[in-house]
């Protein structure tokens, strides 16, 4: 291994056979008064694969960037392989054998397997010798680890599944001991997140180190060796996963008992809310992401949507939700919708009692520089209970009725005037939730509700979301996450490249036939 001297150069240093592979000792960040990392200590021993969790806002996501020298800490000690390191940039993490894999890919969609690889890592000044060395050496890794990927495909062309694997190339191709992987299966099918776990335990079983950071405790049960829990800043436990339970990890990531099941009755379906027949989307690329999409919500039911990131779930809520136009026929109660003129449009939709959780919540739910009480009434500004008159808005009106739904959905802090942007995760969901509940709508559009949300937030979220059914309300939930869909829903929509693949009963299910349906195998394409 080699790292940077004070003059810049690369200086071996033997690694010492009994030290860990990284220390943190004290390590401590504050931001301003809030104090993100406080005195952590964390042992990571070689050749294994350490997990680390924690709910939003626990300090996960700094204590990597510190040691992969995005942030400098403000107290303590960081050593790899028993020796005391300083790192100030990515550049030093690098030479220290740290790589990280990011939960948004940082590659060049336009350039190709190998030129990404070898990118801010080339020999010299001549391209041609860093590509014809760099193409043997990726072809000794892809068959060590098991990372076949085509070093002359475009990026753009290829899987998320497969991307991922370039990027933990790039990390083995500048020689990295250490991988950190911060949610690596977000964007995977499950197929995907297995092929993933089984390079992992080759790659440990090669005497490389990961730490893996996830929200996903099943994931944590099922490819860790051990396992640290972080809460507000600290770190409260580090155990051998053998040793402990999903259970028993949820009440150390929040402090208290967390329900891991969804807790529901089975749904009394009435007649149909919302009926979609041949609903086809063409983008302004003039690309088709639907493509012939029939399917109902009925009151009193969750209709689970599941399907990878891109195969058409976004327009899907998008067309339903007003904002992009379409072909086919809509009909919400009964009266047909129309999906391409004027009243295509999120007010004219909000008017028939369709409300919309949109999937991501920073670009579509809420403003982050506006207040929670401004975030509160978007969308739904026009309501007479809020107008003063024809040019003003009743804003202690909007600011209390904000206060009383904060208070329901338990937001925290519980305070109208904070800005968006200063709210975690989970809590900015709750408030784009309680806007859209709140209205009382038919049908419930909702699009990733818990994505980037702690476990104590997707248990609240759940419970919300089946109490608006349980009130006779239809929900269409799109969700990557499997066991998500399989809790939440009374049935089960598989979509692929624009298309409905099939439908399933969860009780009649599960992941590993979702996932092949996710990957666009048919039942026949099974059969044989």
């Amino acid at each position: 291994m080699s790292v940077q001297n004070e003059t810049g150069r690369q200086a071996t240093v033997a690694p010492t056979a009994s030290a860990p592979a990284i220390e943190l000792r004290g390590i401590s960040k504050a931001f301003g008064p809030v104090q993100a990392n406080k005195d952590i200590s964390i042992s990571v021993a070689k050749g294994s694969i350490h997990g680390i969790i924690g709910e939003n806002g626990a300090g996960k996501s700094t204590l990597m960037s510190i040691l992969y020298g995005f942030y400098k800490a403000d107290a303590g000690e960081i050593l790899i392989n028993g020796k005391e390191v300083e790192i100030t940039d990515s550049q030093e993490a690098i030479a220290a054998g740290i790589g990280m894999v990011f939960q948004h890919f940082k590659l060049v969609e336009n350039f190709t397997v190998l030129e990404n690889v070898i990118l801010g890592a080339e020999d010299g000044k001549l391209l041609k010798p860093s590509l014809a060395k760099a193409r043997k050496l990726l072809k000794q890794l892809s068959d060590e680890y098991e990372l076949s990927v085509d070093p002359d495909a475009l990026i753009e062309d290829l899987s998320v599944g497969h991307q991922q694997r370039v990027e933990i190339l790039k990390a083995l191709y500048r020689q990295a001991d250490i991988l950190i992987l911060d949610e690596p299966t977000g964007v995977l099918t499950p197929a995907e997140a297995d092929h993933l776990f089984r390079i992992l335990e080759g790659l440990r079983d090669q005497g490389k180190t990961i730490i893996l950071i996830t929200h996903k405790l099943r994931e944590i049960m099922e490819i860790t060796d051990t396992v640290s829990v972080m809460r507000r800043g600290e770190m409260t436990a580090t155990v051998k996963t053998k040793d402990t339970s999903p259970e028993e990890l949820a009440e150390l990531m929040v402090g208290r008992k967390v329900l891991l099941r969804v807790d529901k009755t089975p749904a009394k379906p009435g007649k149909p809310v919302i009926e979609v027949e041949n609903l086809e989307v063409i983008d302004e690329q003039g690309v088709k992401r639907l493509k012939g999409i029939d399917l109902m919500v009925r009151q009193g039911e969750i209709l689970g949507i599941c399907g990878v990131a891109g195969n058409g779930q976004t327009e899907l809520l998008e067309v339903l939700g007003g904002y992009m136009e379409g072909t086919g026929t809509i009909r919400m109660n009964g009266e047909e919708i129309d999906l391409t003129g004027k009243y295509s449009d999120g007010q004219s939709r909000r008017a028939r009692g369709i409300s919309h959780v949109p999937e991501d919540r920073h670009d579509e739910g809420l403003i982050l520089e506006f207040q929670a009480w401004e975030n509160m009434i978007f969308g739904y500004h026009h309501d007479p209970k809020y107008q003063k008159n024809a040019l003003l808005m009743d804003n202690a009106g909007i600011k209390a009725m904000t206060q009383v739904s904060m208070d329901k959905f338990d937001v925290r802090p519980p305070n109208p005037k904070l800005e968006a942007k200063s709210f975690s995760g989970g809590n900015q969901q709750k408030i784009v939730l309680a806007r859209e509940i709140e209205r009382n709508p038919d049908l419930l559009l909702v699009g990733q509700p818990t994505r980037g949300v702690d476990i104590g937030a997707i248990e609240f979220i759940h419970q919300q979301i089946v109490a608006l059914r349980d009130e006779g309300k239809a929900i269409l939930l799109v969700s990557v996450e499997l066991d998500e869909i399989l809790s939440l829903s009374d049935r089960i929509v598989v979509m692929f490249d624009g298309r409905i693949m099939g439908e399933r009963l969860p009780s009649e299910t599960n992941e590993g036939e979702l996932g092949l349906m996710m990957a666009g195998i048919t039942d026949e394409e099974k059969a044989q």
